[in-house]
């Protein structure tokens, strides 16, 4: 039981996975990290980025169905990079990661550090129901109707009203960087005509949009069970991995089923340079909450090979959309003039090779594309070896365009 309780501690560390085992608990004083205080003494900015010496300053956002969300600004140690400010780019976190999966690392290792000290205008997304967002204008989040979402609302509701707000502050297009869950409501998101014309060009680490073949034994394992359906029925709407009853569900999970003892490569894929000796920091702030809606919602991808709005069942289908099956979020309605940057790798568990290639064939566009043979699923956001591997071609890839300045 020892080595398996270590286990969970590794997988709820990381959390740049995508999707993993559930499990849910109300919101109590004695769950750990799990929300700011009111008061804004802790932030995002005051824990992680501010300390390191870099500007942060702390903005609130409200979507159209009331959430709050919070989007931190970046900038550089350098005076001269301040002064001179590149186009504005949104780190768009993964599936119970919030904002501070960009900062986990050094400051040369950590994508947000390293996008404001080569000049750009970092802004950090975080999603609802994140421990850095601030709830709703009058739900509480021990309320069903809290949860009541799934990543098509952060697609059209959270992430088109982080990048209005930006366009607006900035007057100026917004590249997009997305990892895992942030690729796929960035790529949903621009398939919208009015979200789109705000911005530059996308990044995707890990890029997601069908599901239909990955290759991890554990979601597999849960996708097949139906366990979607028991947390319905069961009546629990938040999902929290600081829960005792997440650690008797994967080991009921894996007990004469799976072999477990490498968690971590069950759930992602062999990770190739994934730093160890830092997982006990990345669990002081990993994992955040997400809904039982939104793990419906990518099961349905895996089960139905669709990538598409959340299907409710006939009857509501026809009620909400007009047909009896959710519309199709259409990838061809993507600009060809939109430019496209994506990475993916070869032991990546959940962004399957194949399913990226049904991606690229739906693009209008053909997206520049760096393919690393070695990286599983999180490394994309965690690999010692990311600068090299990643970022330096990302930011390379933004130069090309002429919208950010020059360090």
């Amino acid at each position: 039981m020892q080595r398996w309780l270590s286990s969970v501690v590794v997988v709820g560390a990381i959390c740049a996975l995508f999707v993993q085992e559930i499990s849910a608990v109300q919101i109590t004083d004695s769950t750990p990290r799990c929300r700011s205080p009111d008061d804004g003494s802790v932030s995002l900015c005051s824990e992680l980025i501010d300390p390191n010496g870099y500007p942060c300053t702390e903005h609130t956002i409200q979507t159209t169905d009331g959430y709050l969300l919070a989007l931190q600004r970046v900038s550089s140690r350098n005076a001269n990079l301040k002064t001179q400010r590149g186009g504005p780019v949104l780190l768009v976190h993964g599936l119970f990661m919030g904002g501070d999966a960009w900062f986990l690392d050094s400051t040369k290792q950590s994508l947000g550090f390293i996008l404001a000290d080569n000049g750009f205008d970092v802004w950090v997304g975080n999603v609802r129901g994140t421990r850095w967002s601030h709830g709703h204008i009058s739900l509480s989040e021990k309320e069903k109707d809290f949860w009541d979402w799934s990543w098509q609302d952060l697609a059209l509701c959270d992430l088109a009203e982080m990048i209005r707000f930006i366009n607006l502050i900035t007057s100026s297009k917004i590249f997009i960087v997305g990892h895992s869950q942030g690729t796929i409501i960035s790529l949903a998101a621009l398939t919208q005509p009015d979200i789109v014309e705000m911005v530059e060009a996308a990044a995707l680490l890990s890029p997601i949009s069908y599901l239909e073949h990955i290759t991890a034994p554990l979601v597999l394992r849960m996708v097949g069970v139906h366990l979607d359906q028991m947390v319905f029925a069961m009546g629990i709407h938040q999902l929290n991995f600081r829960s005792n009853v997440l650690i008797n569900l994967i080991d009921s999970l894996c007990d004469g089923h799976l072999d477990c003892n490498d968690l971590l490569t069950t759930i992602t894929g062999k990770n190739c340079c994934f730093n160890n000796s830092r997982v006990d920091f990345y669990f002081e702030y990993e994992p955040h909450s997400s809904s039982a809606k939104n793990i419906r919602h990518l099961f349905q991808m895996i089960r139905q090979g669709t990538f598409a709005q959340y299907d409710y069942g006939i009857f509501k289908n026809l009620m909400l959309y007009g047909q009896t099956k959710p519309p199709a979020f259409d990838l061809n309605r993507i600009p060809k003039s939109l430019p496209l940057w994506m990475s993916y790798g070869g032991n990546d568990a959940l962004a399957d090779v194949a399913d990226v290639q049904h991606t690229l064939k739906e693009l209008q566009s053909t997206p520049e594309l760096v393919y690393l043979e070695n990286y599983g699923h999180m490394d994309f956001i965690l690999s010692e070896r990311g600068k090299e591997d990643l970022y330096n071609p990302m930011i390379g890839f933004f130069r090309s365009l002429g919208k950010s300045s020059s360090s």
